[in-house]
């Protein structure tokens, strides 16, 4: 990776970056919107511990690459590639790639979550996506992606919850008030998500969502 005689700064600053990368991961990418939805997904299931965090994790982490193949890729293209061969300085890698970072992120963020965060810190909106403030983006982005998430989500929820309260409420009837009734629901959930092909219509509605 790094070339006998390489500038030592070069080393230094390439290592930051480096480790920079899982925050970026969260910060800069739809894995935010993806690791939440299956983790609410588990939740409304009834699933404590399955699938196990590094399976939604890595699902989420995948899944965003997929969805950012084509920025990544400009990135690496107009940026990695010149700046590992010295044609252009580290500054304008950095410059580069955050142009692309931030033609993504501003068509995933709303524009009121945006307004937020550029009107509390007194300035005026941009009237274009390169006059954008990293700084004002990346909450704005985050705030727009937990938005998506929780709307995707609770959409996922309502389902189960019908089949907990038809459950709950047959039990009832039956006068088996002792019997916990996420002990019939559960199997039945599972059931259904697996004869309805749910993890895929869920992967589908997130791509849909990210496209």
């Amino acid at each position: 990776m790094f070339e006998a005689g390489m500038d030592p700064l070069k080393v230094v600053i390439t290592l930051t970056t480096l480790s920079f990368i899982p925050l970026l991961l969260v910060a800069c990418t739809t894995f935010t919107r993806f690791v939440i939805v299956f983790s609410m997904l588990r939740f409304a299931l009834g699933l404590q511990q399955t699938p196990p965090n590094i399976v939604i994790i890595s699902l989420s982490v995948f899944l965003s690459l997929f969805v950012m193949k084509e920025p990544l890729t400009e990135v690496y293209d107009q940026s990695v590639t010149p700046y590992l061969s010295d044609t252009i300085t580290a500054e304008e890698a950095f410059d580069k790639g955050k142009i692309v970072f931030t033609r993504f992120m501003s068509s995933y963020t709303n524009p009121d979550d945006l307004a937020l965060f550029v009107t509390y810190d007194k300035k005026e909106m941009p009237e274009s996506v390169e006059e954008v403030d990293f700084f004002h983006l990346v909450p704005a982005f985050l705030l727009s992606e937990l938005k998506t998430a929780f709307k995707i989500g609770f959409m996922i929820f309502i389902p189960f919850l019908l089949v907990d309260l038809i459950v709950s409420s047959v039990l009832m009837s039956l006068g088996m008030i002792m019997l916990p009734p996420i002990t019939v629901s559960l199997p039945i959930k599972i059931m259904l998500f697996v004869i309805i092909d749910g993890w895929n219509l869920v992967v589908q509605t997130l791509l849909m969502s990210a496209s």
